[in-house]
């Protein structure tokens, strides 16, 4: 019969030859790659989480898990991201999926899933999950280049770029910067401050502490990030965490993380500011950002940026606060983004 628990470091090794029966020997390497990063999550508790299902001596599934601190309406609780359990192949459609996820939902106080496959959506969603929430991407052009799209004919391409250009330099015209922008390697005590002062303006948000942002952005062994803080005299008003990416038809700059006070828009605008020229220096043709809370967006459309279509969903589900129906009919009131979970590996 098989049994659901909690990884111990005993299960290293099974946990290898599962990883390495379903998706190869470059899974596994991946495996050892980020093991010892993964433990050193703030929230992890000093081990990599799983949920395993044994069958005698051997691991037929798991579910990985990336535990983190979750404000909800400003009350911390634990939660953590899955994007879904593992099974061989000969046991699946035998109910071991269904039976991982039902296992996370009862262990977490806030469960949230992203980059899911067709399967485990259908699983949640039996499991009547609340529907998943978009999470909307913003785009700034700053090149002629900018809107070229990868499926499309040379020529239009070229026409496309001539009859943009003149909305594209206006857009993209830099803005001097009023306020101290600094790029950093480590966050400080400073983030700590302004997360406790900001927290409650939203209605759902990842604790975003020194800690946490040092192990997941700054000590990241397989994405190299780059970031930089807002200072007002001894205080950091925001921070903004990007990175510079190749894409088949141009360079991008994605915006990776960023918080301010969603009521601070000279904040915002200053760190947007500072990106615009970083992305510059990368010769980058465009600015990516995905974010959902309304007022950030709201903030960035004016600062030059357009809504597309969002090729990102997320499920969230709270079980230690209390929430109603309405909460998850929108990510307005939420401060999710890119750097959340695993969505930006």
């Amino acid at each position: 019969m098989a049994d659901i628990e909690r990884y111990s470091p005993d299960d290293r090794r099974g946990l290898e030859q599962l990883y390495r029966r379903t998706y190869g020997h470059e899974a596994v390497d991946r495996l050892r790659f980020l093991w010892d990063w993964a433990r050193r999550n703030p929230a992890a508790g000093g081990q990599p989480p799983y949920l395993v299902v044994r069958e005698g001596p051997t691991l037929i599934a798991a579910s990985p898990l990336t535990p983190v601190r979750v404000a909800v309406r400003g009350q911390e609780v634990e939660g953590s991201w899955s994007a879904g359990p593992l099974v061989v192949s000969e046991r699946q459609r035998q109910g071991l999926g269904g039976s991982l996820l039902r296992a996370w939902d009862r262990d977490a106080g806030v469960a949230f899933s992203a980059g899911f496959t067709d399967a485990t959506r259908q699983r949640l969603a039996e499991l009547r999950w609340p529907r998943a929430v978009t999470v909307p991407c913003l785009v700034k052009p700053i090149s002629r280049r900018a809107l070229r799209r990868p499926t499309w004919p040379v020529p239009v391409n070229r026409l496309v770029s001539a009859l943009s250009l003149p909305v594209v330099r206006f857009v993209a015209r830099l803005r001097p910067l009023k306020e101290e922008v600094q790029a950093v390697r480590r966050f400080d005590a400073g983030v700590d401050r302004l997360w406790e002062g900001v927290k409650g303006s939203f209605d759902l948000a990842i604790r975003r502490d020194a800690r946490y942002l040092n192990w997941k952005f700054m000590e990241s062994p397989h994405v190299r990030y780059q970031a930089a803080v807002l200072r007002r005299d001894d205080d950091v008003a925001g921070y903004v965490v990007y990175r510079h990416v190749r894409e088949p038809q141009g360079r991008v700059t994605v915006i990776v993380d960023l918080l301010t006070d969603p009521a601070d828009s000279h904040a915002l605008a200053t760190l947007a500011g500072w990106v615009d020229r970083e992305a510059r220096l990368e010769d980058s043709d465009k600015i990516r950002c995905y974010a959902t809370h309304a007022e950030f967006r709201r903030l960035l459309r004016k600062n030059g940026y357009f809504v597309l279509k969002s090729d990102i969903d997320v499920i969230v589900k709270v079980n230690a606060v209390d929430v109603p129906k309405t909460f998850y009919q929108s990510g307005d009131g939420w401060h999710l983004t890119l750097g959340d979970g695993a969505m930006d590996h």
